[in-house]
């Protein structure tokens, strides 16, 4: 019986935030390090605590509506550019979730200017956007490859060029006085800023159950997954697939909702792969498949730096790992591989092989049932969660099916209308 668990929410922000960063090295912690410019600008302007926390979580996953590596590189070469289309979906996904509801209007409007709004700057949303927008302009601002020190008179005198047109006066003033510290500024900068914010940082203390975890798998399954129409339901899918899998052989329904949660996560590290791979229509190259290669490494390094996510980072991450050892990218074999994993590893195949993809069609029953047998064969997959596809194929078929069609419209209707 696996126990209850407990995870520190700042841990897990901040961990899913890094994870969304992966895409480049270019942009590595832009999130992180906005989210630290807007809770030193919060707390020298004596927000309430909550308002505070707000400020932290929308400036940590401001950008989750840049879903693909080329559109986020797009944003930091392309600022002045396609900024609504992003700030609307990130809206969109935090209502997935209570825990990242109370970013939504903020992330909504991260890139609107003080010159366009009519509210009054005392409004709590009005004010806490404005100091995300500026946290987000500070950050892109740096120049990576030159001492930070070095960069802070320019970067103090680019700011007061957006006072009253970008930024409201008092903003900028209270970023100013915060940028008198060097401290504030080697923070930003320094490779122990995910330390400094989980030691310090707004939600140090909080820790939350089973269920808000949840919540959040489905907003980073929707992260990981809208980047392409090919993907957009298949860790719905997986989920789906795993938790019948799992309560058919006769997991306790707490490991069922581990699973569960799992396979919302199987594919986060996805999010360090170019979409232009994700969508090829030919045979990947040598190469590409090695960039794919990196994605449950990132899984499991991500989920696993979560402290009480361990068994959903095995479960989430070894699911390319095969019985005979043959599998990537720990190249584990029979002994290392628990249930949870094995279960895990049917179901994305089982799921991969049914849906379309950007060179073939989904496979007929026929066709999955002798890929999966060959590769029980062969010694790769676990016989009796196969058995159990080909067994009650029908209702496990059907079942995943209607998840994956309510992803569908969702996804259809707010990301690709």
């Amino acid at each position: 019986m696996i126990n209850e668990i407990k995870v520190n929410l700042g841990n897990l922000y901040l961990s899913l935030s890094d994870a969304i960063d992966l895409a480049n090295p270019r942009i590595a912690s832009h999130q992180m390090r906005t989210a630290y410019i807007s809770w030193q600008i919060a707390q020298n302007a004596r927000l309430k605590a909550d308002q505070i926390e707000r400020v932290f979580l929308s400036a940590l996953f401001h950008d989750v509506g840049a879903l693909s590596i080329e559109e986020k590189i797009k944003l930091l070469n392309s600022y002045e550019n396609n900024l609504d289309t992003h700030c609307k979906l990130g809206e969109a996904i935090c209502r997935l979730s209570p825990l990242f509801e109370p970013g939504a209007d903020i992330i909504r409007n991260h890139h609107k200017p003080w010159s366009e709004w009519e509210e009054n700057i005392d409004k709590n949303y009005v004010h806490e956007s404005q100091i995300v927008f500026l946290a987000d302009l500070v950050e892109r601002l740096i120049n990576r490859k030159e001492y930070i020190l070095h960069q802070v008179e320019d970067l103090k005198k680019a700011i007061k060029t957006v006072s009253n047109r970008e930024v409201h006066p008092e903003i900028i003033d209270t970023f100013m006085d915060v940028a008198k510290r060097e401290e504030f500024w080697l923070d930003i900068v320094s490779p122990r800023l995910y330390s400094i914010l989980l030691r310090h940082g707004p939600f140090k203390t909080k820790e939350i159950s089973i269920e808000p975890i949840y919540q959040v798998s489905l907003v980073m399954r929707s992260i990981i997954d809208f980047r392409s129409r090919f993907t957009a339901t298949h860790s719905t899918g997986v989920a789906k697939c795993a938790s019948l899998l799992s309560q058919i052989f006769g997991l306790t329904d707490h490991e069922v909702e581990l699973m569960e949660i799992a396979g919302n996560l199987h594919d986060l590290g996805k999010l360090a792969v170019p979409n232009s791979i994700l969508e090829k229509t030919g045979p990947l190259s040598k190469e590409e498949f090695a960039i794919i290669k990196q994605h449950t490494y990132h899984t499991y390094t991500v989920l696993n730096s979560i402290g009480g996510l361990d068994q959903i980072a095995e479960w989430a991450a070894f699911h390319h790992e095969k019985l005979d050892g043959s599998g990537y990218p720990f190249k584990l074999g029979e002994g290392k591989l628990n249930i949870g994993t094995r279960i895990m590893t049917v179901a994305d195949i089982f799921v991969a092989i049914a849906e379309n993809r950007p060179y073939r069609d989904g496979l007929s029953y026929k066709s999955i049932k002798k890929i999966l047998l060959d590769q029980v064969k062969s010694n790769q997959l676990d016989k009796r969660i196969v058995d159990i596809i080909i067994e009650d194929y029908g209702i496990i078929h059907r079942e995943v099916k209607k998840e994956q069609e309510i992803a569908a419209n969702y996804y259809y209707t707010k990301f690709r209308p």
